[in-house]
């Protein structure tokens, strides 16, 4: 079965949610490169309230086009934002679809969009990515903790 597009613009940009909230993402975990903080429009879908498009800073790395959203940030802000307007919505369940255009994403914040308008100026994520990570520390050099790969070689000596 194909999948389901919702918005006209092409599929663009990889994604994941950091739920580490201690753990902040400086590089990028496919290639390890420089993670540039960038602020994104991004469409959230909430259960029983609709959409929402919500300007969030994230880490982006361009060569992958891979963003990395921390989730604790999201769901406090979604948090504030609800909290006394709609107090049944915070805690549910939500989804982040796509990027919608910068300017659009402007312009939607002095007048309502219509959801035609939206749906053509948002682009879909392209695909999906999980953030797994293993705490390190200090261990013996003959231990070895989970995530370390050490170079057990003996080195030459330092001049």
């Amino acid at each position: 079965m194909p999948k389901r597009q919702l918005g006209k613009l092409p599929p663009r940009y990889r994604f994941a949610l950091n739920q580490y909230a201690e753990t902040r993402w400086s590089k990028c975990p496919r290639c390890c490169r420089l993670a540039y903080v960038r602020k994104f429009p991004l469409l959230i879908h909430i259960d029983r309230f609709g959409l929402l498009i919500f300007g969030k800073t994230c880490r982006y790395c361009p060569k992958c086009e891979f963003i990395i959203a921390h989730q604790n940030d999201l769901e406090h802000y979604m948090t504030e934002i609800f909290s006394e307007s709609h107090p049944e919505i915070v805690g549910k369940e939500y989804w982040v679809i796509g990027t919608v255009e910068m300017e659009v994403w402007r312009e939607g914040m002095i007048d309502p969009l219509k959801i035609e308008k939206l749906l053509e100026h948002t682009a879909d994520i392209k695909d999906r990515m999980a953030l797994h990570y293993e705490q390190r520390g200090w261990a013996p050099p003959d231990h070895e903790t989970p995530g370390t790969h050490r170079d057990t070689r003996k080195r030459p000596p330092r001049k």
